[in-house]
């Protein structure tokens, strides 16, 4: 345990102030925040943010174990892999907060000297103060001189020796002491406890506390420290008022509002464009006001949901034929403005319990308190309903409130909607028979709710409702052919009903056939055969979605032939191609640099490519002098057929060429030498029946590079074959032509690394999908001392970690052909960020660059997790404090390192330490802009 990383999670009590988010826990309530890139996928729920929070904290504990403590009803936004921790110590997260919030929550009062950083400060802890008043902050000196005081934001870590002391005080004998400390105790929490253990101003105080003794014993000798960060959100889920308040606020940009939801046209019903409807079905009739939440619900008949209103788990349905209407279309149900409505399953009853309370209502409030029901007080509801206090309590005194108040009915949902409406003051009771139906029902509170709820039927019934929900998505799409959702994610929905996914996949799959014609100009073939393997894996029918997936890449390679100029179909045996060219005897040697791309990668891949605009930033840059990739080709009369050598002294003699057919095996070291022949045509030129060919290919870049170098030596041979054959030899022509190389090769890739090979200096090249595809390559007019400047801070290192691309191509090209949103909403950033950097090349600003080029490492990390690994992760932490960016270039995974140093000593400084680092075993190569070929 001493060396692990451990997330605790204090998820919270009875949630008696957000009573709707009992059931579920508050650390689970739905909170779409970037729902909109992945609107195929489960909701995101507020542990969902906490867990993407908290992992990127792990990178502070660095080699050391420790224990990760959070709130499960706040949601802290800072950026957690910029967390300092001290050696061996506690640490508690704050942030400088008004007053006013500072008497509602707990104060850290911090020491006056200590560490400043650029966004943080790190100083001892000298005091904690629960909810003070500001008389106790002033006598506690903990106000700053900028008249705020520190919040507590339940953020806590222990680290190293202070987390090992925690480990050993847990498998001590003193159970006896934990026991204690969690159970039964209501004015101190174990919480508190523990965090005065190492704060020695508590000491005195902790010595009064049971065990107190041994937890000084324990943990007294390390100190707790502050991390002050002042670049942090605190949002505190605390009431239902504040998580309204944080989908309609500042964050609101952020916020998906239509989320694995069936809602039908606007003609049909009235949904408010600021409502948020989450794994929901809106039926026609149905009206949902301004800022209102509907999660997890379905709703049909005439129900009205007023403004800021939060429905949950909710399912009233409009029953027709014999059976008499729940909502009939001469009544209607209607929830007031500012009310919360939730139902539940109870334990041992078939009936589920339907439970509504004004937004702003604290359950907690005793009537005697000013408390509230529906946002009238008590005794004004009383009155209302002529009721009296006996009806809801069975005795009177201080504690009664809206929590153990027994309200609500357990009986029809008819009958639970008409009772619902008149204790929420919605409709009135004149002949008193709705009163006699409630006061003659069971009914319970808040309170034994809690304890009632039935939490595997809650979640059987809401995992077969988004099953449902994605079923109902799934065939849509089907049926109206167009297939731009995630059939994926929607599979993983529907798998969740286990008895009829089969079933529905079978329902799908007999609806693949017909849109291929019908949809021919929107519908490529590759995502019409990746929607049926999606759909036969599904099912569990692994063996012919194998098949199917082997059709995937064939389609893309069709689909990337016909739209450029040479296809990758192959000649048939007996046929002879003329050219305008002959064969003579001659030998063509090409050579070529190698290429670093800046950002925009992936957006020059088909089928990406093919349908979408691409923009990539990159440069052709020469390797210790030397144009490092290049081909020699000759004609020969010693033999026939083909003789191919590389620089690992592998060579093959063919002589029979119709042997040199597509696909070729994984492990063919020559094909892209093979590959080469085909797309260019040479295979069956008519006087290589009378000449031989021989061809030698070098590369002097280290294996799994990430230079582009594969593609670049397809470029030399390409370039050398047709500079044989008298062909088109542009660089235009070479770069589509390497295009369908790489898929007859089987390897996939897109333009970008020809194009940062074939063209000089830097460039930055857009593609525009079409018949044919077109590429528009801009160079950048760079004045000669922004090259120099460049070459002197811009740091190319060789990791020592292979790569190779064409696994992760497969992953991605995969993800996009699914309709991944977040995978296309990253690649379109990576095109615009493209964009973004000429322009600030342009205006010399090499600085904007290295925020580019990190930004456009993040990005590669969400297209592909496994794009970097521990040595690349500690090499870019080890680089940082002397970069403005970096990242690896090509895909990722290993090869070479792009390292922009923040001015010249910087640069300078980074490669002496490089150099004598024990750690890294890497070479700083020297290079130069590329500016001829």
């Amino acid at each position: 345990m001493a060396n692990k990383h451990i997330l605790l999670l204090h998820a919270g009590g009875d949630s008696k102030r957000v009573p709707w988010a009992n059931p579920m826990g508050k650390a689970f309530l739905p909170l779409p925040y970037l729902a909109g890139d992945n609107p195929d996928g489960p909701v995101p729920l507020l542990f969902d943010h906490i867990l993407a929070i908290s992992s990127s904290a792990r990178q502070a504990f660095k080699n050391q174990g420790g224990i990760f403590i959070m709130t499960g009803d706040v949601l802290p936004c800072f950026d957690a892999s910029n967390l300092v921790l001290p050696d061996d110590a506690a640490c508690i997260v704050t942030v400088p907060t008004t007053l006013d919030v500072a008497a509602n929550h707990g104060v850290v009062v911090a020491a006056k000297d200590g560490t400043d950083g650029e966004n943080y400060s790190l100083c001892l802890v000298d005091n904690l103060l629960q909810k003070p008043t500001v008389h106790e902050l002033v006598e506690g000196q903990a106000i700053r001189d900028d008249g705020r005081a520190l919040l507590d934001t339940g953020i806590i870590s222990a680290r190293g020796k202070a987390w090992q002391e925690l480990v050993r005080l847990a498998y001590s004998s003193s159970h006896v002491m934990i026991k204690e400390l969690i159970t039964g105790r209501k004015e101190m929490s174990l919480y508190e406890d523990l965090v005065a253990a190492w704060v020695p101003s508590r000491h005195e105080w902790l010595r009064t506390r049971p065990f107190g003794m041994e937890l000084i014993a324990a943990l007294g000798k390390h100190r707790m420290f502050s991390f002050c960060s002042y670049d942090f959100s605190f949002l505190h889920f605390g009431t239902s008022a504040e998580v309204l308040d944080h989908l309609a606020g500042s964050y609101s940009g952020l916020v998906g509002r239509r989320h694995m939801s069936s809602i039908p046209e606007t003609t049909a019903c009235d949904i408010a464009a600021t409502a948020v409807i989450l794994s929901s079905k809106i039926s026609a009739g149905v009206s949902v006001g301004e800022d209102s939440l509907v999660y997890d619900s379905s709703l049909s008949g005439r129900i009205r949901i007023g403004s800021q209103c939060i429905v949950v788990g909710v399912n009233i349905h409009e029953l027709h034929g014999n059976r008499s209407q729940i909502i009939s279309t001469s009544s209607y149900f209607t929830l007031p403005d500012r009310h919360c409505l939730w139902e539940v399953p109870l334990v041992n009853s078939v009936e589920r319990v339907m439970v509504y309370c004004g937004l702003h209502d604290n359950p907690k409030v005793s009537m005697k308190k000013d408390g509230t029901f529906c946002g009238k007080p008590w005794r004004n509801v009383l009155e209302h309903l002529k009721i009296q206090d006996t009806d809801l309590w069975s005795s009177t005194n201080e504690d009664n409130c809206l929590w153990n108040a027994k309200l609500f009915p357990v009986m029809s949902l008819p009958e639970t909607l008409k009772v619902g409406m008149w204790l929420m003051g919605s409709t009135c009771d004149l002949d008193g028979k709705v009163a006699s139906l409630w006061k003659e029902s069971r009914r319970i509170s808040l309170e034994e709710l809690h304890r009632s709820i039935d939490y595997h039927q809650l979640c059987v019934n809401s995992s077969k409702h988004q099953a449902d929900l994605a079923t109902n998505i799934a065939k849509a799409c089907m049926t109206y052919g167009l297939l731009g959702r995630n059939l994926f994610q929607l599979c993983e929905e529907m798998l969740q009903k286990e008895n009829s996914c089969v079933e529905v996949c079978n329902e799908l799959l007999s609806l693949c056939p017909s849109h291929g014609d019908q949809y021919s100009g929107v519908l490529p073939q590759s995502r019409r055969y990746q929607v049926k393997m999606d759909l036969l894996t599904a099912s569990g029918d692994l063996s012919t979605a194998a098949i199917v997936e082997d059709k995937v890449w064939a389609s893309i390679a069709s689909e990337t032939a016909s739209a450029i100029k040479y296809g990758s179909k192959e000649p048939s045996s007996d046929s002879k191609c003329s050219s305008n060219g002959n064969l003579h005897p001659k030998k063509a040697i090409v050579e070529l640099p190698v290429r670093v791309d800046f950002v925009g990668g992936w957006s020059d891949t088909p089928p990406w490519s093919l349908e979408r605009p691409g923009c990539v930033l990159n440069m052709a840059i020469r390797l210790e002098g030397n144009l490092p990739v290049g081909a020699m080709i000759e004609t020969t009369m010693d033999h026939l057929g083909v003789l191919i050598e590389d620089d690992a002294g592998r060579n093959v003699c063919i002589d029979d060429l119709s042997s040199i057919t597509s696909p070729f095996k994984e492990n063919d070291s020559f094909r892209l030498v093979k590959s080469a022949l085909i797309v260019t045509g040479v295979l069956n030129h008519e006087r290589l029946s009378k000449l031989g060919l021989n061809i030698r290919t070098w590369a002097n870049v280290p294996r799994g590079s990430g230079l582009g170098t594969s593609s670049i030596l397809a470029a030399a041979v390409v370039k050398g074959l047709f500079q044989l054959i008298e062909g088109d030899e542009s660089d235009a022509t070479v770069a589509r032509a390497v295009l369908v190389v790489e898929q007859v090769m089987g390897t996939g890739g897109g333009w970008q690394d020809q194009i940062g090979g074939l063209y000089p200096g830097i460039k930055c090249t857009q593609s525009f999908p079409g018949q044919p595809l077109r590429l528009h390559v801009v160079p950048l007019l760079a004045s000669p001392q922004l090259i120099q400047e460049l070459q002197q801070r811009l740091l190319v290192v060789f990791t020592g970690q292979v790569r190779l691309a064409h696994r992760v191509l497969q992953k991605v090209v995969t993800r996009y052909l699914r309709r991944d949103s977040l995978l296309i909403s990253s690649i379109k950033r990576l095109a615009e960020l493209a964009k973004i950097g000429r322009e600030a090349l342009m205006n010399g600003e090499i600085d904007e660059l290295g925020g580019i080029m990190s930004e456009a490492w993040r990005l590669h990390q969400e297209l592909d997790p496994f794009c970097s690994n521990k040595l690349v992760d500690e090499l870019f932490t080890f680089a940082d404090p002397y970069c403005c960016g970096y990242k690896l270039v090509g895909a990722g995974g290993g090869g070479f390192a792009l390292m922009l140093g923040k001015n010249l000593n910087s640069a300078k400084e980074l490669r002496q330490a490089l150099e004598n680092s024990a750690t890294f075993d890497v070479k700083v190569y020297n290079w130069n802009v590329a500016m001829t070929p």
